[in-house]
């Protein structure tokens, strides 16, 4: 159990907790919630003993093991795959002292050694790390690649899987999601889901909390507070406690109204189709938390656009990529796409698919390699690239941005918009360099609400948000009146705000008939469940066929699918013999290893044939059950 008793802590001068107490429990997954600046980030030091509290106590069994996420990682020449498996420590510990047994000729310690290592599971070690690497993004290739050779985003992914790796009883994981896209966050909250210790996340990803969690620790008010249950279900008691506040009963009252009207008028024009059925019931939850909508720091509304064209964007026979002196890359091929006035698509896809290489198109970064792109005349386009903290000028101020997108406007109007984006009085005119990642995300969003868009291309908008300004996103997107393309892997995100999805796949684009539930599915029937992704033909929209022929198509599909299987499972059959075999002598060359008098003097010719036998039948296990795993996944995705 962990506990925290009468703790105090102050950062500075700012108390961050003071007389908190907390206990959690052996097994239970927390999520740790809380304004910035709040204190979760110095809670995970606390744990880790990186600080002291000023007073009061905080302890948890001497014996736990503990695995975070480091924040730095060297430029390593090592590659991708050893430095996964650099997470086991015990593991590699256990090998340096094996190195060290060795050249010392120690036949007992060896012995010991190798008898650790496989209570370490040491000889199935390349392949855990090979799925999980795989699972976070990584292709068979860059599992080669030196760690030197990725970026900062790809390098976290390397650390997150340091952290996975390692045998631990608590697991402190902050903002485990930022730097994943959404197949990597399904298959990310899949695995936690099974960890078998004490996890503790902080997250700005609700739909990650929820699948996940089953308590939420809130700091507010320099206390602790613990709340059974995922985060929606912390939302509803927040937002109960909240509503028997009388002061803001008015706001609360106006902010119901509000979205209350937007969601009849959106039932009005509402398509059968589940994306937007499910858009349906999240606006819903949403008018049920209009308490701590009301209550938020922070809110804004998209203005009005001066006009529509409709249709807004066409893309007739486009490929999509990068032009070089040598030779043009495509990415995408032969894109069709009509946007018309009041669409709102959801982009998905799995990592480098093309989603970016598509938004880029769109709002005319990247021009066509071939084909053409029409824009409506009036069209206005309000972009949130992937990078676009990049793209401010961290030495100027947001009033600075501002004017120079609207150099004709008054300062004062200037002043007072960019205020309602809480950049009041001095921080209007201040450098943005100190700014936090969330406060450039704002001005950022402040700068593309200024230009009055009737299309919006927004490219993983949320990276930098917290849980607050995310959701005031989420409720002025779900209002917005224009046309919106989102990639995100912020699932309430995209489900709020998106009535329906395409998929960007096979160097295409093609319609996704079906909600996120289906996409996750799919994800775990393909790319999930074996290396190899394949086309989701299987949920994307398709003619009706007669049903006579679909039968008869089906049954010679099942046939040929028999053919190929036969020989797999053959295959199969015959290493899983293999594997008996050698188990069966394994257990054998252990019980002989387990007489404490095979190591004496006398009996020293006979250990080192045994040690030598043993060493080479668990080498050769290793390989037969890495293309036994091969074959099964080979079985798995000609199924799937």
């Amino acid at each position: 159990m962990i506990r925290i008793q009468s703790l105090s802590l102050t950062r500075g001068t700012k108390p961050l907790l003071e007389q908190a107490d907390l206990s959690l429990n052996p097994g239970e997954k927390i999520g740790l919630v809380g304004a910035n600046g709040s204190g979760k980030s110095s809670l995970f030091a606390l744990l880790r003993h990186d600080i002291h509290p000023d007073a009061g106590e905080l302890d948890y069994p001497a014996a736990w093991r503990l695995a975070h996420v480091a924040q730095e990682t060297p430029a390593l020449e090592r590659s991708a795959l050893d430095y996964a498996i650099d997470g086991d420590t015990t593991l590699r510990r256990l090998e340096a002292e094996l190195a060290e047994a060795e050249a010392r000729h120690d036949g007992h310690r060896i012995g010991e050694l190798h008898a650790a290592l496989q209570d370490a599971d040491a000889y199935t070690v390349n392949s855990r790390a090979e799925q999980l690497l795989t699972g976070l993004g990584f292709s068979h290739a860059q599992m080669t690649q030196s760690v030197a050779s990725f970026s900062g985003g790809w390098r976290m992914r390397l650390n997150l899987a340091q952290a996975l790796m390692c045998p631990s009883d608590l697991l402190l994981l902050d903002e485990p999601t930022n730097h994943l896209d959404l197949d990597a966050i399904l298959w990310l909250e899949d695995w936690l889901k099974r960890y078998p210790g004490t996890l503790i996340v902080i997250s700005h990803d609700r739909d990650f909390l929820d699948g996940l969690v089953n308590v939420i620790v809130h700091i507010d008010g320099t206390k602790l507070k613990r709340y059974g249950g995922h985060y929606s279900s912390f939302e509803k008691q927040r937002a109960a406690n909240l509503a028997l506040s009388q002061g803001s009963y008015e706001k609360q009252s106006r902010e119901r109204a509000h979205l209350q009207s937007f969601i009849d008028r959106f039932k009005a024009k509402a398509t059968k189709a589940k994306q937007a059925q499910s858009r349906m019931k999240m606006l819903a939850k949403m008018e049920d938390l209009a308490p701590i909508h009301a209550a938020a720091s922070f809110s804004f509304e998209f203005r009005e656009p001066d006009r529509a064209p409709n249709p807004l964007l066409t893309l007739d026979k486009v490929n999509a990529g990068y032009r070089s002196p040598e030779s043009d890359t495509v990415i995408l091929h032969n894109l069709t796409l009509t946007l018309q006035a009041g669409q709102r698509i959801g982009l998905l896809g799995v990592n480098g698919a093309g989603k970016s290489t598509l938004i880029k198109t769109l709002v005319g970064d990247l021009p066509p390699l071939s084909g053409t792109v029409k824009t409506g005349k009036g069209l206005a386009i309000g972009y949130f690239a992937q990078h676009q903290l990049e793209m401010l000028r961290h030495d100027q101020t947001p009033l600075w941005h501002l004017a120079r997108i609207a150099p004709n406007e008054r300062e004062q109007e200037l002043r007072n918009f960019l205020g309602s984006f809480n950049f009041p009085g001095e921080m209007a005119t201040a450098s943005i360099a100190p700014f936090s990642g969330g406060e450039k995300a704002r001005l950022a969003l402040a700068l593309i609400v200024w230009q009055k868009p009737n299309l919006l291309l927004l490219d993983e908008p949320t990276n930098h948000l917290d849980l607050d300004t995310r959701e005031a996103l989420t409720v002025a997107l779900a209002q917005f009146e224009g046309t919106l393309v989102l990639v995100s892997h912020d699932r309430h995100l995209l489900r709020a705000t998106t009535d329906e999805f395409m998929i960007v796949a096979d160097k295409g684009l093609q319609a996704f008939d079906g909600d996120l539930d289906d996409y996750r599915d799919w994800l775990f029937k393909t790319k999930l469940g074996s290396a190899k992704p394949a086309r989701p033909d299987s949920l994307a929209a398709t003619p009706a066929v007669d049903r006579k022929e679909q039968k008869r198509q089906e049954a010679e599909a099942r046939q040929r699918l028999a053919v190929l299987r036969k020989p797999i499972e053959s295959r199969i059959q015959r290493l899983e013999a293999l594997m008996d075999r050698h188990n069966a002598r394994k257990a054998e060359l252990e019980t002989l290893l387990a007489d404490p008098d095979i190591y004496s003097d006398r009996r020293k010719d006979e250990l080192k044939p045994l040690l030598f036998e043993q060493a080479n039948l668990l080498k050769e296990l290793e390989q037969i059950e890495a293309e036994w795993m091969e074959q099964q996944e080979a079985l798995e995705a000609m199924t799937a």
